[in-house]
């Protein structure tokens, strides 16, 4: 069966979310968070809650791609320390679902994409530090209570996030900034955090209705389009410019997250 006549979607709409696609697979592999991108346009193609199941699996997919391409460098003790604290926000973050009805996730999902413009735009005016080179050190170990704290603030708002918006992305990347991760090391322990974190959260999303045949069968057709994005982003990740790169998908966020809280 056709798949955008399932859905309903346009030609347009279609290249739409084959686009989001492709930058799922670029972020996963260079710039992480720049999928919330591919989160505004399938909220603003599809109806918002089911947007949020259809992008899982292809987020999976990157997050897969990510994975083989990033595997040595991911720093396990720190996935150990926030993994607690993640599951709790999943959990808060499917009993909200449960509540919400379309016009709300809609909203929310907008306030949080603006939420995570506002705090990437204060963290990079508070970066004074000069540009790391490329090879990733092992970042500081937190031991002390306001270390753990901050562990598991992140981790709850990052569980909660991904589970209502598969928006954990900017949350996750400040804290791994804070820790003091490089650019390997960061891309190794975000692969391998959103790999497991994602495929968590499918029964969950099944279980609300989130993910079932019409959505696998529109996954189908998208997944093709990761892969070139995958390898494009582990092309242009020693080249590309990350400021410049960062200030596009800020625009694009505070973009999308009006567009939706508008809509």
């Amino acid at each position: 069966m056709n798949t955008m006549t399932l859905w309903h979607i346009s030609g347009w709409e279609f290249a739409a979310l084959a686009f989001a696609a492709l930058l799922v697979g670029f972020s996963k592999t260079a710039v992480s968070g720049a999928n919330t991108v591919s989160l505004a346009i399938f909220a603003a193609v599809l109806p918002a809650r089911a947007s949020t199941g259809v992008l899982l699996p292809v987020l999976i997919a990157g997050d897969v791609l990510a994975v083989l391409t990033y595997r040595r460098h991911a720093h396990w003790p720190t996935l150990w320390r926030l993994f607690p604290a993640v599951a709790a926000g999943v959990v808060l973050g499917t009993l909200f679902l449960l509540w919400a009805d379309d016009g709300v996730v809609r909203t929310s999902i907008g306030a949080i994409l603006l939420l995570m413009a506002g705090v990437t735009i204060r963290r990079r005016r508070r970066a004074a530090a000069p540009d790391q080179p490329d090879e990733p050190d092992e970042p500081d170990t937190v031991t002390t209570r306001t270390g753990r704290i901050k562990a598991r603030s992140y981790g709850v708002l990052g569980g909660f996030t991904t589970m209502v918006a598969n928006a954990g992305g900017p949350v996750m990347s400040m804290y791994l900034l804070s820790a003091g991760f490089r650019k390997l090391g960061f891309l190794g322990t975000s692969a391998f955090f959103f790999l497991i974190v994602n495929v968590s959260k499918v029964p969950f999303s099944a279980g609300l209705g989130l993910i079932d045949g019409r959505s696998l069968l529109l996954d189908a057709a998208l997944l093709v389009f990761v892969v070139p994005g995958a390898l494009l982003g582990g092309w242009a990740v020693h080249r590309i410019e990350q400021r410049l790169f960062e200030r596009l998908v800020i625009a694009a966020t505070v973009v999308g997250g009006v567009q939706l809280l508008l809509r």
